[in-house]
């Protein structure tokens, strides 16, 4: 007998869960409940430093007793470290159970390199040595897809995140696989890469109620929550015909069927904390969804009123430079370094109390 739905799913599906945190508490929590993996970002650190401060503070006092010339934003990214190792310490036995293709850890790079290849490809490299099973996360943008190849090349397994359209996971799959191929032509082991690219499939519906909004456009309020399961059930059509060498990933939950509309499919989720307890106290059946197309209709609509879906939703709805300019791309990134303030804040605190 399983546990609990996201178990029975985890045991009995190619379907793959994560725990959207580092949370020590939420992560056990989910291990319990079959998850395979942890992500991690400076806004999640920020959010499990305000709720759990006590567990963290003496270590953030070691690091900076221990780098006296350090900035806050020095040990803001040595915290975001410390917290990465740790939960790579608990995924480490999934990790070697799986044979090195589950039980990874995602830390993400600094957003403020959206623009920057040579930035992100430095940090991604040095991020990759921080632990066997740890994932690097790069946002999708322009610079980013030279550095996702660059990275891929230099032996680094790749999470693109910040990303919310068919295009944008297309140019980091083809990416990923030039890096491949480069490696091997000069006969490197490309077994060790399990490389991964995330749709973030509320932050999709969220744009598109935006524009809704703010345009005074009435679709039916049905499309609204459905956006970025299409987006995402078509990305995985195209993915499975081209045989892509990376892995897809669901984030960025709103409702159930961020999670129901998966389940079967041959990619991973990263579901908050918040949305496994709902998963795992729920009555919804665990049965293969994932090839159930969306209604066509809703397609049409959203298209139709929202020429941004549009974007998201066709192969050549956009090209790499528009990545940043793209409306969800903005705006996450926006939160993202707004949620790395309160992680600096919190360092600033504790460094002028000293």
């Amino acid at each position: 007998m399983y546990k609990s739905p996201l178990e029975q799913m985890s045991k009995t599906t190619p379907t793959h869960f994560w725990n959207d945190s580092c949370s020590v508490d939420s992560l056990q929590f989910a291990l319990e409940h079959g998850a395979v993996g942890a992500t991690t970002n400076p806004f999640i650190v920020g959010e499990v430093l305000e709720a759990d401060l006590p567990r963290y503070e003496s270590k953030i006092r070691e690091l900076i007793d221990q780098n006296p010339t350090a900035t806050e934003d020095d040990i803001a990214w040595l915290i975001n470290e410390y917290m990465a190792v740790e939960g790579a310490k608990m995924l480490k036995p999934v990790f070697d159970e799986t044979k090195g293709e589950a039980g990874y850890i995602s830390i993400q790079t600094n957003a403020k390199y959206y623009r920057n290849a040579e930035k992100l490809t430095e940090q991604a490299v040095h991020f990759s040595k921080l632990a066997p099973n740890i994932m690097v996360k790069l946002p999708v943008t322009r610079a980013s897809v030279e550095a996702v190849e660059e990275s891929t090349y230099r032996g680094v397994t790749i999470n693109g995140t910040v990303s919310f359209s068919v295009p944008q996971v297309i140019a980091v799959a083809e990416a990923i696989q030039r890096g491949m191929e480069r490696r091997e032509k000069e006969g490197k082991d490309n077994s060790t890469l399990h490389p991964i690219c995330t749709i973030m499939v509320g932050r999709v519906d969220d744009w598109m109620k935006d524009i809704a909004n703010s345009q005074n456009i009435i679709v039916d309020p049905q499309a609204l929550e459905m956006a970025g399961v299409a987006v995402f059930k078509h990305a995985y059509k195209i993915f499975k015909e081209r045989n892509y060498p990376a892995r897809l990933l669901v984030a960025a939950y709103r409702n159930h069927y961020h999670w129901s509309e998966f389940i079967g499919g041959d990619i991973s989720m990263t579901i908050p904390p918040g949305w496994i307890k709902r998963f795992v106290g729920c009555d919804i059946t665990v049965t293969d969804r994932m090839d159930k197309p969306v209604d066509p209709a809703i397609i049409n609509q959203l298209k139709t009123h929202i020429p941004d879906f549009a974007r998201a939703y066709d192969e050549d709805g956009m090209k790499a430079e528009e990545f940043d300019g793209y409306g969800a791309t903005r705006k996450t990134l926006m939160q993202f370094l707004k949620g790395y303030e309160k992680t600096v804040g919190i360092v600033r605190g504790i460094m002028l109390d000293l």
